[in-house]
Formats: structure tokens, sequence, C-alpha cells
């Protein structure tokens, strides 16, 4: 487990620099982050080896043909900054297997959560081409019937930092002092986009509920994450906010009888 001096040192340069600065300052890039107590861990439940074959060309013709077949065309992306390009890997993925993670997961929870992925010549072979750990960058789903169309995965070593889109998991809404008064919860962000280490990628964030009162919000700078993790966003950007009494309550007001 990492030093907490060195840990604040650390954090203390992603919060100064550029992504590619920050990689840059690692005073050691192989020493890696860990999880900290008190903060969203992934589930191990769902720690699953994704099983991929490798596809050999791209197009709609091919695309088409894989899905029929029960493959997700897909394609596993590398670039230094975590974002674009580099090293692509063109794969093919079982469909049953991406349905099954996105149903369980959700699919915010599941673009936030690194797999290890194994290539094999295919799927019954006990010869593996590449092991690589991921993270999915892009699901795209079919509009009408959710069917999944394809998937990017991005390569994600210890050493790299990624921008993630983490979901908001939202607590507290029973004892809310404004939701009691009969106010109403306004989610103004599903997700928040953090600079995050691979190895200790956020699988959603707490956004604590308990003492928000009517016409309160919260922003950015209230949310609680590990200190390695650096806001892509402002941090004077709303979250969600306690509104005013709901409009039934205002008609139901309005035709009491006067005293």
């Amino acid at each position: 487990m990492l030093n907490p001096r060195r840990l604040l040192y650390r954090t203390h340069h992603f919060r100064q620099f550029s992504q590619s600065a920050a990689a840059l300052l690692l005073d050691d890039p192989h020493v890696p982050f860990s999880y900290l107590d008190g903060f969203p861990k992934p589930d191990p439940k769902y720690a699953e080896i994704i099983k991929a074959v490798p596809r050999a060309i791209s197009g709609k013709n091919i695309s088409a043909k894989e899905r029929k077949v029960g493959r997700v065309p897909s394609i596993v992306f590398e670039q230094e900054d975590g974002q674009h390009g580099g090293n692509k890997r063109l794969i093919s993925v079982q469909t049953n297997q991406i349905k099954k993670l996105v149903t369980q997961l959700g699919r915010s929870f599941f673009l936030s959560r690194v797999f290890e992925l194994e290539v094999r010549p295919d799927f019954d072979s006990d010869d593996i081409v590449e092991k690589v750990r991921v993270l999915p960058r892009q699901l795209h789903l079919h509009a009408g019937t959710d069917k999944v169309l394809n998937v990017t995965f991005i390569r994600a070593p210890s050493h790299a930092l990624l921008k993630v889109d983490v979901p908001l998991v939202f607590r507290g809404e029973d004892v809310s002092p404004g939701l009691k008064k009969g106010s109403y919860f306004n989610i103004i962000k599903r997700t928040v986009k953090f600079l995050c280490p691979a190895d200790i990628i956020p699988p959603y964030i707490d956004v604590d509920l308990s003492e928000l009162d009517a016409g309160q919000k919260l922003v950015m700078r209230d949310l609680k994450f590990h200190p390695a993790l650096k806001l892509v966003q402002s941090e004077d950007l709303p979250v969600c906010k306690i509104m005013g009494g709901r409009a039934s309550d205002k008609a139901a007001d309005q035709q009491k009888p006067a005293k």
C-alpha cells in the first residue's frame, strides 16, 4: 500500500498539472495506488474475465455477421493520454457475456469498471493470444431492443491515468430534512468525470443527502472521493438540489378553507 505522504505528494502533482505532465511527474509509476477504507471499491462478485477472439477486418457487413452468430464487434485502444487511438486491436466478444454484465451492473457502472480481457484464437481454445486489463470506454445499444451492438475498450495498465464518467449513488433520501417537509429531489448530474489512476477507479461515488434541507444543493466540491482522483469538471457545478414543495401539496394548501 502506498505511503500516505507519498500519496499526498502524488495527489498534489495530479491536481496542478495536465494529464500528460502528471504522468511524467510520478516519482515511481510502478508503485500502485490502493483503495482506501471509507471509499467504494469494486465488488469482487463481478470480477469476470471477458473472453474475446481476434477480428481481422471491420465494416458493416462483417459486424452484422458477427452479431448474427452471437458476437459483439469490439475494439481495444491504447494511447498515453488514455483517450484515443494507438495500438488498436480488432476483436469480438460474446454477446451473452456482455449483456449479462451490463444487466447485472447497469450501463454506467459497466463503463466505470476495469476487467481482465483474454484474447484467444477461438472461444473454446486454451491458448491465450493476449491478456490485458481493460476499461469499457463506449457501449452502443440498439435504441429499440437494447441489444449490444458494439463495445470499445481501452487498455488500463497500473500506470495509466484515465478519464472516467463515474456514476453517483444518492443516499439518505429517507432522512433528508427537506424531503421530509415535502420538497422534491432534483438530480442534475448522474455521473461525474474524473481523472483516475487505473488501479483505483471507483465503481461509484456516494452522495449523502441526509442533511440536505429545502432549497439547498450539493456541488462537485461537496463530493467525497479518493484523494488521488481529480475532478475534470468545475468544482462549482451543481450535482443535485432539494427543490420547493410539491405542486400537489401547494394545490392542497390552496384548497384549504380560510380560518
